[in-house]
């Protein structure tokens, strides 16, 4: 459970909530990305602080603020696996949905948190009503998130979590989640080779190579050069001790069919 003491406006964490997950979504809301006026600006630090946890990201979605959309990927997001950070929408003007459209899509009622209300009410005082308390009224029995910067929460349902659009909030939010909220994991790695040679020729090798290492995620990128020659960049992504033995088999293979590759840093 956490909760928000009302004179420090801190989140205070009582017990044990550290889990490990099979990864983490990312739904990033704004119908201004999808139209173009504005550039994305989370995945890439969602990626570097999931990264650093030692997760992965398993998708990433952009979607527009239609509330229909939202409820419908929200309860496709919660019906996964993976923990969830969704960004936007959580604002108190007539554009900003997510609040209503998270509670719904978990089958829960929108009620005032008396903690959010708190937060608002010390920030802005009288002036926190009537438009701006709209921000507390979130899904029931939500948790609060800190928000470094202006002090007003984000929230959780569980391993679902709900920040500002803002990326100068939501970073330091997202970070303060996955360091209290989640174990730190072993990350898998990534190794690479270059080859001079096509794909072609390649993939009856390819094919045996991804059948005896499932546990491993295998790619090949052809690359087009200037002068136009045959390259192609191999790899694996996994955790270390599985990732070097494969890409130990991988180099093993190619020198048996006399193709020469170089090790990428």
């Amino acid at each position: 459970m956490l909760w928000y003491n009302k004179r420090e406006f801190n989140l205070v964490k009582v017990g044990s909530m550290k889990k490990n997950v099979p990864g983490f979504g990312l739904i990033i809301i704004g119908t201004e990305i999808l139209s173009g006026s504005r550039e994305d600006a989370h995945f890439q630090k969602a990626l570097s602080l999931v990264k650093a946890q030692g997760y992965e990201i398993k998708y990433s979605l952009v979607i527009p603020d239609d509330p229909k959309v939202i409820v419908d990927q929200l309860k496709w997001a919660f019906a996964r696996p993976e923990a969830l950070f969704c960004y936007g929408g959580i604002g108190a003007t007539p554009d900003d949905f997510t609040r209503q459209c998270a509670a719904e899509a978990a089958g829960l009622p929108v009620e005032r948190h008396p903690e959010a209300v708190a937060v608002l009410e010390e920030m802005f005082g009288e002036r926190a009503h009537p438009i701006r308390v709209r921000m507390a009224e979130l899904p029931k029995d939500c948790d609060l998130i800190p928000n470094p910067v202006t002090k007003v929460a984000g929230f959780s349902l569980d391993k679902h979590h709900f920040l500002p659009g803002f990326p100068e909030m939501a970073a330091p939010m997202m970070e303060w989640i996955l360091e209290n909220c989640y174990e730190q994991v072993e990350g898998k790695i990534t190794l690479s080779l270059m080859v001079q040679a096509s794909e072609g020729e390649m993939v009856p090798m390819m094919e045996a190579f991804v059948e005896a290492h499932p546990e491993l995620y295998f790619f090949s990128l052809p690359l087009l050069t200037q002068n136009q020659e045959k390259k192609v960049r191999l790899g694996v992504i996994g955790l270390a001790e599985a990732a070097e033995k494969g890409f130990n088999d991988l180099t093993t293979e190619l020198d048996q069919m006399k193709i020469s590759w170089q090790k990428e840093s």
